[in-house]
C-alpha cells in the first residue's frame, strides 16, 4: 500500500522534514497542570488568530466538538445541525452518550442549513418539549464535497440564535480551507461563534490535533470536559509544535490541494461511469457513479490500479487532496480513472 495515491483522506499526511524539527526543538511540560510552553503557544497563537479570548488543545476535532456540546447545553437539551453534519454522522452517537441531549436534523444544501430552516424547529418553552440550546454549523461540509458557507448565512444565524437565545458552535475541521478558497479573515469567524472547533491534522499537515477556541469562561469549562472525557495530555507539546507549524507555514498552501481537486473533477466530468460530480469548492471531490456497479466496487478496482479512495454511500466516492498528493500523483490518479 506504501505505493498507492492515498485519497481517502487528508488525516493520511505524514510530518514534513520541517515539522519534524520543530517537534524535536519542543519545550514541553504537563499540560493538564497548564505547563506546556509549546501548548500554551499554540493556544494563544489560534486565540489571536481569531480575535477569541481563550483556547484548549485536544487530541481530536470529536473531541472538540464534543466538548462544545457538553459545555453550551444540559442534558436532556436538542441540538440542532444538518442530517449529515460531523457532530451527527461521525461521532458515534456523541451528542447522545456524552451529553445526554437529541439532535434535530435538518435537509441541507450540500450540507449547510440557513435560517429559515432553522427557525421553525426551535422548540417553544414548553413543558413537553425539550429546550432548544444549540445550532451546529459545519465549514468546510464534508459530506457536502468541501462546500464552504457564505459570510453572509453564518452572520444570519448567529442573529437568529441571540434572538432566541441559542449558543452556535462551528466544526471547523476544514476551516483554512474555507477561508483560502474565500479569501476570509478567521477574526471574522471569531466575532459570529461562541466557540470554534479547528483540526490540526487534516490539510494543514499535523499528526494529531485539533483546538477549540472561545472565552475564558467557556475554555475554563471545557478543560473540565476534556479532563473527564480522558483528553487531559502530559507532554503534548511535541504534538502542540507540529500544529503551530502548520498553522504558520501550511495554510496559504491549501490552494494548492484545491487547484488539484478541481482537476480531478475536470476529468471526472467526462467518464461514462461518472453520473455527477459535486461542485468542488475546496479539496474534496465526491462524485456519483452510474447504476451499472456500487461504489465499492469502482473502489476495489481503483484500489488494484494503486489509488485509494473512499465510498461515503453505496452510488458515491470521494477523493480528498492533501499536503502529500503531488502532481504526479494527481496525473498517476487521472490515467487510472480514465484507463477504466
Amino acid at each position: 500500500m506504501t505505493n498507492h495515491v492515498e485519497l481517502r483522506s487528508d488525516t493520511f499526511t505524514k510530518p514534513t522534514p520541517e515539522m519534524l524539527q520543530a517537534m524535536f526543538k519542543a519545550r514541553v511540560g504537563d499540560d493538564v497542570f497548564g505547563e506546556d510552553e509549546s501548548i500554551n503557544m499554540l493556544e494563544a497563537y489560534t486565540a489571536e488568530m481569531f480575535g477569541m479570548e481563550a483556547a484548549v488543545f485536544c487530541p481530536s476535532g470529536t473531541m472538540t466538538n464534543q466538548i462544545a456540546i457538553n459545555v453550551h447545553t444540559q442534558p436532556g437539551e436538542e441540538v440542532i445541525c444538518e442530517q449529515g453534519a460531523h457532530v451527527y454522522f461521525y461521532e458515534a452517537g456523541g451528542i447522545a452518550r456524552l451529553s445526554g441531549c437529541q439532535a434535530r436534523t435538518v435537509v441541507g444544501t450540500r450540507g449547510q442549513i440557513f435560517p429559515e430552516q432553522i427557525a421553525p424547529l426551535i422548540n417553544p418553552e414548553d413543558v413537553h418539549r425539550p429546550r432548544t440550546s444549540l445550532v451546529c454549523l459545519e465549514n468546510t461540509c464534508n459530506r457536502g464535497g468541501g462546500s464552504t458557507y457564505a459570510m453572509d448565512n453564518m452572520r444570519a444565524i448567529r442573529s437568529l440564535c441571540d434572538e432566541r437565545n441559542l449558543k452556535l458552535h462551528l466544526d471547523g475541521a476544514r476551516i483554512f480551507n474555507a477561508m483560502v478558497a474565500n479569501h476570509e479573515n478567521p477574526k471574522d469567524y471569531g466575532n459570529i461563534f461562541h466557540s470554534i472547533s479547528i483540526c490540526l491534522s487534516k490539510g494543514l499537515g499535523a499528526p494529531v490535533g485539533s483546538i477549540l477556541l472561545g472565552s475564558k469562561a467557556f475554555i475554563h469549562e471545557a478543560r473540565r470536559a476534556r479532563k473527564a472525557f480522558g483528553g487531559g495530555m502530559r507532554q503534548a507539546g511535541f504534538l502542540a509544535a507540529a500544529g503551530l507549524y502548520a498553522l504558520q507555514n501550511h495554510v496559504e498552501r491549501l490552494e494548492e490541494d484545491h487547484v488539484k481537486a478541481r482537476k480531478l473533477a475536470d476529468v471526472l466530468e467526462n467518464i461514462s461511469w461518472v453520473k455527477a460530480v459535486m461542485p468542488v469548492e475546496t479539496n474534496i471531490v465526491i462524485f456519483e457513479v452510474t447504476e451499472n456497479h456500487p461504489s465499492s466496487h469502482w473502489a476495489e478496482v481503483l484500489r488494484k490500479a494503486g489509488i485509494n479512495v473512499s465510498c461515503p454511500s453505496a452510488n458515491s466516492i470521494r477523493m480528498v487532496t492533501h499536503l502529500d498528493i503531488t502532481d504526479n500523483d494527481i496525473d498517476r490518479t487521472i490515467a487510472a480513472i480514465a484507463a477504466l
